[in-house]
């Protein structure tokens, strides 16, 4: 101002200034708009490219009926190396430079681009995909690129994975065939483990993973409404525990019933249920028989329950 630099523009450099300053938060905004309707003309591929922010999108060759991974992540990696190990042909699509361009190095299908963007879907060949994965962090970002994946593609099976059960019917209902919640994952997880303890076989454990997952982690869900669980009688009742007791192949309990045990009467325990194969019998009747891979789920103090664990082994028989 004192040298005279800007006398004769001033008024129009300030007013300049505050109008872009206003407008920033609607240009950034309407941004993601701008580029999608500047993506659809129908430009030469090699202008969009140079265009495009970040690495060139490099052409791959088309493929169908192949999986698409969206977000390259713990979770993509993993799928990724399963995709690559059965022989799934799979593309990744994936918004940090830096992991695609040292991925890429290692001969991995991935290419840059923001998955919200139906130019970037289209070249991953989203309308021939079987499957398409969406497996990123940002909840915003999760739901645009599910809604366009299901408007570019009636056919494609569409997994989502998200963080809690409370987003899960949204995604369902803008186009998800599946969504997977990391806190109920982490659930199965845990619970796959307990019964591994318990000895159950890996076949009954499996199914009822495959159980708990197909019916929409019903049980879980169940849990939260359950006025007295299993897991609370402690708070209820601070002295007595509930424990899973498995009957051993051999052990002298087997082929009895449980009037002829007389659990509560010798050993002040309570048989609360039973569980057989894949079924479930809650206070069970006292003419019931209990066979080897019976599990009881027993109630009483916790030196009681350690007592009567030595009938349910073999080693005890």
């Amino acid at each position: 101002m004192e040298h005279g630099l800007l006398a004769d523009h001033y008024q129009l450099f300030l007013a300049v200034a505050v109008l872009t300053m206003a407008a920033t938060p609607f240009i950034i905004a309407l941004a993601p708009r701008f580029a999608d309707r500047f993506l659809k003309i129908p430009l030469p591929v090699k202008l969009k490219t140079r265009l495009w922010p970040g690495p060139a999108i490099t052409i791959h060759k088309k493929l169908k009926q192949h999986l698409i991974i969206i977000g390259f992540g713990l979770n993509g990696r993993n799928l990724a190396r399963a995709a690559r190990m059965t022989g799934i042909p799979y593309m990744i699509i994936e918004m940090s430079p830096d992991t695609v361009k040292r991925e890429r190095q290692k001969g991995e299908p991935i290419f840059y681009g923001d998955a919200i963007h139906e130019e970037v879907l289209r070249h991953a060949g989203v309308e021939d995909a079987t499957v398409v994965v969406v497996a990123i962090n940002d909840l915003a970002a999760t739901r645009e690129i599910t809604e366009n994946v299901r408007r570019l593609s009636g056919k494609a099976h569409v997994i989502v994975r998200t963080r809690f059960l409370t987003e899960m019917q949204a995604l369902y209902e803008i186009g998800a065939n599946e969504v997977i919640p990391e806190e109920f994952e982490t659930s199965v997880e845990i619970f796959s483990r307990v019964l591994a303890k318990y000895l159950i076989p890996r076949d009954k454990i499996d199914g009822l993973v495959t159980q708990l997952r197909s019916d929409g982690y019903e049980m879980f869900r169940n849990l939260a409404t359950e006025p007295t669980s299993f897991s609370s009688l402690g708070l209820h009742l601070p002295d007595i525990e509930v424990s899973a007791m498995r009957v051993e192949e051999g052990s002298s309990i087997a082929g009895m019933t449980l009037l002829e045990l007389e659990l509560r009467k010798k050993y002040g325990v309570t048989v609360l249920a039973m569980r057989r194969d894949s079924q479930t019998f809650p206070n069970p009747e006292v003419e019931m028989s209990f066979f080897a891979d019976d599990v009881l789920y027993v109630m009483g103090l916790p030196e009681k329950l350690t007592e009567s664990a030595k009938l349910f082994s073999c080693e005890g028989s």
